[in-house]
């Protein structure tokens, strides 16, 4: 039976891959090479360089999002958006690189239709789950609608110094951006 940390490896080589050439630059013979396997050992564990991209997708950069969030607590919503950016500091490479991937396919810059769709799908369900989750904290704002929408916004926004352009934020930083807008219920 093959070695399940192959699997992992191949996965890990797999997303440099697809980040620096992306989804339709990248070969399973590159990253199998790269690896140091045989071409029929990627394919012994992803069907196609499809069945690859997916499940990094759909399995880890999705389990990535939840986790991130799951340990999170919202007794204080400022400290609950701040912990989440910040947290994204601390993230293993393996997961940057995986949420950086997940960013591309988002946006529309990578994958296939069918990641894009699902992508789509995900994204009717952020502002509600912010408007959600900010309800209780919003409830003597003239336009919660803008503040959740701006919120969101300057998350994605943080989101991306943090991910894709590599920078380290700090806590306070973070906070003072966070606390800008939703201190701003007028």
């Amino acid at each position: 039976m093959p070695d399940v940390d192959l699997k992992e490896k191949i996965k890990q080589v797999a997303v440099e891959h697809f980040n620096n050439a992306g989804y339709h630059g990248a070969t399973v013979r590159a990253i199998a090479k790269d690896v140091n396997c045989s071409l029929p050992m990627v394919y012994y564990y992803f069907s196609d360089k499809k069945g690859l991209f997916d499940e990094i997708i759909k399995k880890d950069y999705f389990e990535l999002l939840q986790r991130q969030a799951a340990g999170l607590s919202a007794d204080n919503i400022v400290d609950f958006y701040t912990e989440f950016v910040y947290g994204l500091n601390n993230l293993s490479s393996y997961d940057k690189k995986v949420y950086r991937l997940g960013i591309k396919v988002y946006l529309g810059f990578d994958g296939d239709e069918e990641l894009m769709s699902i992508m789509d799908e995900w994204e009717k369900t952020v502002l509600p789950r912010h408007h959600e989750l900010l309800k209780p904290h919003l409830k003597n704002s003239s336009n919660p609608v803008a503040i959740v929408r701006t919120l969101v916004h300057l998350l994605e926004n943080l989101i991306e110094n943090v991910i894709v352009k590599n920078r380290d934020l700090s806590k306070e930083e973070i906070r003072e951006e966070i606390s800008i807008v939703l201190e701003c219920k007028g």
